[in-house]
């Protein structure tokens, strides 16, 4: 038994010694092979082999590195691949099928919601070209005409009518042009001035204590001048407080209010001034009346025209 151990430890170790060898080799080789003629090359191998053995402690007989030198000649310890090339390329995606499989659908879904979204962005266009279309082919003329008809029967005063066919004029134009934005800006005017002409109201001076009847401005440009204001409500018909839009003459920005300020010369701030210092009740309070057909207000006081929303 024991004995039988020994010769299978000493063909083992003879068969790992060879390949210790061919490893050495193939770098010795490889660095020999440039320089020196096969027959040279060997000689030169078995003395750098003892060399390299006997450095490390090693004793190795002639007979084992001749052996390790004939096994790398015969590419004994040489890894060859079996099978072709396209064979071992479907083991290898069969042994991957797992991942493969992952970035197969993974690959599907971005090529689907590619797709998706490249005939969702069509259908986006598309649908917003017909929009386009039927916003200048039909929804926009039919507000324009009904917008100055409207306008036409409030109108009373002929600067009305005339303002009511410049609108239209100019809306047609742009829808000429294909310019469907300033097409419907320019019937956002027309539509607010038929709404102004069917308003009725009266500008009333407002005799409230916690709104002031006058104000004065300093105007920046001129400190020793004075801009008056009377402090106005437009009242409709019905007695209900009405809001309009308002453009401030010192910030130049229209915002709709219930309250706002007529600028007057102060010959009139100073009448009401009086009129209120009289018995506490503004007796002549309208300042103008704006009739329903009509573009301006009628003043019933000598008026300068300036607004302003805030003091």
């Amino acid at each position: 038994m024991a004995g039988g151990v020994d010769a299978e430890r000493g063909g083992l170790d003879e068969l790992m010694l060879a390949m210790d060898v061919v490893d050495t080799l193939r770098h010795e080789e490889a660095a020999l092979a440039r320089e020196i003629s096969r027959d040279e090359r060997e000689d030169v191998l078995m003395e750098r082999l003892r060399g390299l053995y006997a450095a490390q402690g090693i004793a190795v007989t002639d007979e084992a590195l001749r052996a390790g030198i004939a096994a790398l000649r015969e590419k004994r310890f040489a890894y060859v691949r079996r099978g072709s090339a396209l064979g071992r390329r479907l083991a290898g995606l069969w042994i991957a099928r797992g991942k493969v499989a992952a970035v197969a659908g993974l690959v599907v879904l971005l090529v689907a919601g590619g797709i998706g979204w490249s005939a969702w962005r069509a259908g986006e266009a598309e649908r917003a070209r017909i929009a386009q279309e039927e916003l200048i082919g039909s929804v926009l003329p039919a507000r324009i005409a009904a917008a100055h008809a409207a306008a036409l029967a409030e109108a009373r005063v002929p600067d009305a009518r005339a303002q009511a066919d410049a609108l239209r004029t100019r809306a047609e134009g742009n829808l000429a042009a294909g310019d469907a934005e300033r097409a419907s800006a320019t019937v956002a005017e027309l539509e607010a001035l038929r709404d102004a002409l069917a308003l009725s109201y009266v500008l009333r001076i407002v005799n409230d204590a916690d709104v002031p009847t006058g104000v004065f401005r300093i105007p920046d440009a001129n400190e020793r001048a004075r801009n008056y204001y009377l402090i106005v409500e437009p009242i409709d018909p019905g007695g209900a407080v009405l809001e309009l839009p308002v453009e401030s003459e010192e910030t130049n920005e229209t915002t709709r209010v219930s309250v706002f300020g007529v600028r007057v010369p102060e010959r009139t701030f100073e009448a009401v001034r009086r009129d209120k210092e009289d018995d506490g009740i503004i007796q002549d309070d309208v300042l103008g009346e704006k009739p329903r057909g009509a573009l301006d207000v009628a003043w019933a006081m000598p008026v300068e025209g300036g607004r302003i929303t805030d003091w």
